[in-house]
């Protein structure tokens, strides 16, 4: 059985009086969260507990906010610096916390009653009348509420509630579908088949040039264009993530595929090795994004997911496992094998995969070396 946790966003209605008050407990609780992060990096520590032990007296003397906000500054710390955890010999870099964050809950600092939830904030419990959509009332009517994050984007005051849903029974088949994600292809698939990739690399460059350009003129006309079209790049790659991810868990459920198989790129960007303006262009590829999607949403048909060491996969034969050829985005092995390069890697992770027992495999980010 598999536990499963979806988030869902919640509009609140703010007036301008109730809107002052979310501001406030955003400062503070961004001011409290800057004093722990010193902390942090003078004891390299991202551990709740012990980070607990060493910032909460302090900051607890120093902050307005009420000693569960305090606790949870000290959770939004630590996550902020798992998620950017440093190698041991490298330095610990400075994190900022700004309007862009959220305000972490908990179930201790809110609660929701039907249609009205109740809110911490620095002059007492404010309420607030939400906002939902079908899809947000058909997630929230299905689990249980747990943590949840304040954020304000362009004035509107949203709560993003994380929902745990009912264990989802996985699939007894041991079929495999592996997916080797690329730049050029967003996603190839064992069986074949190929998704995006090159119209969405186009976009992304022109997007690219139109903000250097616009950050190069420094105008006030091209500050408000930038401000204008913020955010739109991410909003355009998060779409077409969503739907390279449907289609592949469609295509898993029509193989009758228990397995989905990725590759675990965990800190490839810094083994990049490349000059500036490729380094810029795969920082932004968004493969995480990706693999999260496709994950969760295996989770939620009960589809395994098993991650696997990629190394090789690109030049390894998928028929006899001999070292090919590969020239862009064409391989070709002395056995005869000749083959898009992308679907041959796929294959490979396949095929590590079943060398390794895939009934063993868990759904969670399990790491197995290829063998």
């Amino acid at each position: 059985m598999v536990p499963m946790k979806r988030t869902i966003s919640i509009f609140l209605e703010v007036n301008k009086s109730d809107g002052k008050q979310l501001s406030d407990l955003q400062d503070a609780f961004f001011g409290a969260c800057n004093s722990i992060v010193p902390v942090a990096m003078e004891h390299r520590c991202w551990n709740r507990i012990a980070l607990h032990n060493l910032a909460y007296s302090q900051t607890r003397k120093t902050s307005p906010l009420g000693s569960q906000m305090v606790c949870n500054a000290i959770f939004s710390v630590c996550k902020a610096y798992k998620a950017k955890a440093p190698c041991k010999d490298q330095p610990v870099p400075l994190i900022q916390f700004h309007k862009n964050r959220s305000v972490h809950f908990d179930k201790r600092t809110y609660s929701i009653r039907g249609n009205t939830i109740s809110l911490y904030t620095l002059e007492g419990r404010l309420r607030l009348s939400m906002r939902m959509g079908a899809f947000q009332a058909g997630i929230f009517s299905q689990g249980t509420p747990r943590e949840g994050e304040l954020v304000c984007r362009k004035g509107r005051w949203y709560f993003n509630l994380v929902i745990e849903i009912p264990d989802v029974p996985i699939g007894t088949s041991t079929n495999v579908l592996a997916v080797d994600l690329g730049e050029n292809v967003l996603a190839a698939t064992s069986s074949g088949k190929f998704y995006g990739g090159g119209k969405i690399r186009q976009e992304r460059i022109k997007f690219l040039v139109k903000r250097q350009r616009l950050q190069s003129n420094g105008t006030q006309s091209s500050k408000q264009l930038l401000k204008k079209i913020s955010g739109k790049e991410a909003r355009r790659v998060k779409h077409i993530n969503h739907n390279v991810s449907k289609k592949i868990i469609q295509e898993a459920r029509e193989q009758k595929a228990g397995i989905i198989v990725l590759e675990d790129l965990a800190h490839i960007r810094s083994r990049i090795q490349a000059g500036k303006k490729v380094r810029s262009r795969l920082h932004r590829w968004a493969f995480r994004q990706l693999q999260t999607m496709i994950q969760y949403k295996a989770m939620s048909r009960g589809i395994q997911v098993l991650y696997v060491n990629p190394a090789y996969s690109s030049q390894t034969c998928s028929v006899c496992g001999c070292l090919g050829v590969r020239r862009r985005h064409h391989f070709k092995c002395l056995c005869g094998n000749q083959q898009h390069s992308d679907l041959n890697a796929s294959r490979n992770l396949c095929r590590f995969a079943q060398s390794i027992g895939c009934t063993t495999c868990d759904v969670n980010r399990t790491k197995v070396a290829v063998r």
